[in-house]
């Protein structure tokens, strides 16, 4: 049986002790951490589980029909959700990101997303609600989710090869599933639609170029990820990065690139617009975005947190422990308690993980093992 890659349960729990406060202080709706990032931005898994099994996410040999999944009994309620991201946003949070694994198999999760969305933040308006997918159950999803308040979708998609697809995702399901998926979300009306490729040198990186063709002038933005270290079980090797600086480089040959500012503090993505004859970005062309996690950190301005499937508060995507709230809300604490409790966890952040990796030996392994991604949402 494959190794349950979390924190163990007294971990979690003695971390927690040491940050209930023992007077209460209201929510001011800033919170910055030790290197002053506010807290802006909740990503909630729903599910740890996946129908996909990515070698750089869930590979097959890790995530075969023998792994442990959580059961149900241990998976955040809706309710327990919609309380914690409502203290959340108390804290200043304006954007969240529902999560898996894949959270279109968290059954009714339009439920959810209607419940979260009724919520506000400290300046009276809807919170940013968002989503990540593989896009495989969109077809018959997007309008639902649309229908309950969901603004926006980001679908992951790493080629359109569907030979190269269909090995990457080791299922076999294929690339039109997904792009029809995209067409869905669309025609339901969700906004500013994502496609995000994880780009890995001698895996997909010839699908680069044909991913910016067919997205270019129609509406969705294109991002490149590199290939990252999350988790402990993907086989991460820094020779199978393709650095964002030689990917944009690669598409400048072919397509006109000029530079954009970031779309808002903390962006993760460095935007580039497709220009027109006269060199001027054309809003009707679109853009594509790099995310350089592992070349070019971006630490320094990370407004994120993570909420796991069973209520664990993670503070880095490369996180080896979390922060026990689900035993707060189950264990009777009242909401005045767990939004005491979760001040101080951000206000102790300090973690920059990316900023310190370039300084690691190239086979470092230090600490504990690194929560894997599909328990925490990428």
């Amino acid at each position: 049986m494959a190794e349950r890659v979390i924190p163990l349960v007294d971990q979690r729990s003695a971390a927690l002790r040491a940050v209930v406060p023992l007077h209460s202080q209201a929510p001011t709706g800033h919170l910055v951490d030790t290197r002053g990032r506010p807290l802006r931005d909740l990503r909630i898994s729903v599910t740890d589980r996946c129908n996909f099994r990515c070698s750089y996410c869930m590979p097959k040999e890790v995530f075969d029909k023998d792994y442990p999944y959580l059961p149900h009994s241990a998976l955040l309620s809706f309710e327990e959700i919609t309380r914690l991201a409502k203290l959340f946003l108390a804290h200043g949070v304006r954007k969240i990101r529902l999560t898996g694994g894949e959270p279109l198999l968290r059954k009714n999760l339009e439920a959810l997303v209607e419940q979260l969305a009724a919520l506000r933040t400290v300046d009276g308006t809807a919170p940013d609600l968002t989503l990540t997918t593989n896009g495989s159950l969109l077809v018959r999803k997007a309008q639902a989710l649309k229908d309950a308040g969901l603004n926006r979708v980001t679908v992951s998609l790493d080629g359109l090869d569907d030979t190269v697809f269909r090995r990457m995702n080791d299922v076999d399901f294929p690339v039109a599933d997904v792009l029809a998926g995209i067409e869905a979300a669309h025609a339901a009306g969700l906004s500013h639609i994502k496609v995000n490729m994880v780009v890995k040198r001698g895996t997909n990186d010839h699908e680069i170029l044909p991913m910016a063709r067919h997205f270019r002038g129609t509406g969705t933005t294109l991002r490149f990820i590199e290939y990252m270290d999350v988790g402990a079980t993907n086989g991460w090797r820094m020779d199978e990065v393709l650095p964002s600086a030689e990917l944009i480089e690669r598409l400048r040959a072919h397509l006109p690139l000029v530079p954009l500012d970031p779309a808002s503090p903390g962006e993760t993505a460095e935007r580039w617009g497709y220009a027109d004859a006269s060199g001027r970005h054309d809003p009707a062309l679109g853009e594509v975005g790099v995310i350089s996690s592992v070349t070019q950190a971006f630490c320094h301005d990370c407004n994120r947190a993570r909420l796991s499937t069973e209520g664990q508060l993670y503070l880095c995507l490369f996180a080896t422990q979390g922060h026990d709230l689900r035993s707060l809300l189950r264990g009777g604490a009242s909401d005045e308690t767990i939004a005491s409790a979760i001040a101080p966890i951000w206000q102790g952040r300090s973690d920059r993980y990316s900023e310190l990796r370039s300084s690691l030996p190239a086979d470092a392994t230090p600490g504990p093992r690194r929560v894997e991604m599909s328990y925490i949402g990428g």
